[in-house]
């Protein structure tokens, strides 16, 4: 069974590329997204969160609002702002945040193969967000925000890479966060064939951002299916939108939590409580505080940092065989959330919230410090070997264990579901 193949992209002129370009549409809030498109009629956020374009008094799950998200892709291709390659193709996208530079392959993934699990996840999908992807994704018949894969390194590939960046790219250009976009076309037959080869003789792909996504890809291709009496497999409603990065490329930061309250505990009583599983140090700053490797947590209470080590007697009890309960954030769960806060589903608990890493901990500050939430947990970044360990065992990582960064830039490749 094929994992990917090539695909007739739309995609931006290369003039317009740079701010055709969006945040991903799971990144942002209605207001956030809205400022960024007001002056900006070339923005992909009028079609991959067409709430910006509505009354805002209007629901963001009104059919409305996804019939707005087709109009505006049908008018940005009208309008030749976004144009469809003639042939199918692969193409090459390279992301620099600092240092830090990681390059993926663009293609469309199999939903066969995702079903069969052979396209692996590690995430449990909520409903509302699950159908809202269904949604727009039939509306507009195209796959907009591309899955964010990964799969297990391999030379033969890197070298493959390597030659066509060294090409002159179709796009260059840097975002208003710092992060430097690179895109390269692959119209060379024998390297597209090569590509093919190596890809669909990896064993496994594994989702790293993006379940929503692709699950609604996989619902979409039987909504589909349903329609078309003369269904044969071979319509592109079969594949959705991905880019592939090698593991050792992969940059995951911390995912924190802040708390509501403390239950029944003063703030005194509670850094006690926590001595029976951390040593607990308090610290000057957040700077020494913020967790330098695993099974290492930083509390932030009454304007105080502290660093909370697993100590003896816990680590004696975390099975280090068991890949979802020797995580950090099981940890913290185990022996933190449910024993002393009873916040036991932090999936719908209200008196838990989460940070995503590139945020810092100076957020994690101004969030307590503002007196809306009473503590916050710091927590070392989960490993991309951790995430594939648990995939490959068909477990589930507890909710926001991962935030990947820099995040997929939306619209400059769209999949079109014809």
């Amino acid at each position: 069974m094929k994992l990917i193949k090539p695909f007739r992209g739309l995609r931006p002129t290369r003039e317009l590329a740079a701010r055709v370009a969006s945040h991903p549409y799971d990144v942002l809030n209605r207001d956030e997204a809205y400022e960024l498109a007001k002056d900006n009629p070339h923005s992909f956020l009028h079609i991959n969160k067409p709430e910006v374009d509505v009354d805002p008094a209007m629901s963001v799950y009104d059919p409305q609002v996804y019939q707005k998200g087709a109009e505006n892709l049908q008018r940005f291709i009208a309008e030749g702002i976004l144009l469809r390659d003639e042939v199918d193709q692969y193409y090459v996208y390279q992301q620099q945040m600092g240092s830090h530079v990681q390059v993926g392959l663009v293609a469309v993934a199999s939903v066969a193969a995702y079903e069969a699990g052979l396209i692996k996840k590690h995430e449990f999908t909520r409903p509302e967000k699950e159908d809202d992807r269904v949604h727009h994704m039939d509306a507009l018949g195209a796959q907009v925000g591309p899955v964010f894969l990964t799969y297990k390194a391999e030379d033969g590939i890197n070298a493959l890479i390597s030659g066509i960046i060294s090409n002159a790219p179709e796009y260059d250009f840097s975002a208003d966060d710092g992060t430097r976009h690179t895109f390269w076309l692959i119209g060379d037959a024998a390297t597209t064939a090569q590509l093919d080869q190596q890809f669909n003789g990896l064993e496994c792909l594994y989702v790293a951002d993006g379940h929503h996504r692709s699950a609604a890809a996989s619902r979409v291709q039987k909504l589909r299916e349903a329609r078309n009496a003369a269904h044969t497999g071979d319509e592109s409603y079969n594949w959705f939108l991905v880019v592939l990065f090698p593991h050792d490329q992969m940059q995951i930061l911390d995912y924190n939590r802040i708390i509501l309250d403390l239950g029944s505990y003063s703030a005194t009583d509670f850094v006690d409580a926590l001595r029976e599983n951390f040593d607990v140090e308090e610290v000057d700053n957040r700077t020494v505080a913020k967790p330098g490797a695993a099974r290492e947590f930083a509390l932030y209470l009454d304007k105080r940092w502290y660093r909370l080590r697993v100590n003896s007697a816990l680590a004696a009890k975390i099975d280090d065989n068991d890949p979802v309960q020797s995580l950090d954030v099981s940890i913290m769960q185990q022996a933190i959330l449910t024993p002393l806060l009873d916040i036991t589903d932090q999936r719908r608990d209200k008196r838990i919230d989460f940070v995503g890493g590139i945020r810092g901990l100076a957020e994690l500050e101004k969030r307590v410090d503002s007196g809306e939430w009473q503590a916050a947990i710091a927590l070392y970044p989960t490993s991309i070997e951790s995430l594939m360990d648990i995939a490959d065992a068909n477990e589930v990582m507890p909710p926001k264990s991962t935030w990947f960064e820099p995040k997929l830039k939306s619209g400059l490749v769209t999949h079109i579901l014809d």
